[in-house]
């Protein structure tokens, strides 16, 4: 059965994808659903209905609890992962350091250990 580490090493441009993935969606998906409250808010305050002003008012609460959740979900993760982590041995070291943070040290040398010193 061949090393995790050099695994983790050889697949680290897909892991270094996805990890940009989660970080644009991080950001991205916050911000839709903190825009998309603010909008129905304004339509609730432009109506001039207390009950949906009310309504609208709680609904953006809510989407920007669900915004803050989903930003720090992944940071939860891998803190989570990172204390688990000391019991595994840094097998999955690259794997994880490319997922959480794409464009650090760890991927790039990665990523060049297999494909060269392209970037």
């Amino acid at each position: 059965m061949g090393n995790v580490d050099s695994f983790c090493t050889e697949t680290s441009n897909i892991w270094r994808t996805v990890g940009y993935f989660l970080l644009v969606f991080k950001i991205v998906i916050p911000i839709i659903l903190i825009i998309l409250g603010m909008v129905d808010l304004g339509k609730a305050v432009i109506s001039s209905d207390d009950k949906a002003v009310s309504k609208a008012a709680k609904s953006l609460l809510m989407r920007i609890i669900a915004a803050v959740c989903i930003f720090f979900i992944p940071t939860i993760v891998s803190f989570v992962i990172r204390l688990v982590d000391t019991s595994v041995d840094d097998k999955y070291d690259v794997c994880a350091h490319c997922i959480s943070s794409p464009g650090g040290d760890i991927c790039t040398d990665a990523y060049n250990s297999v494909f060269g010193d392209t970037e």
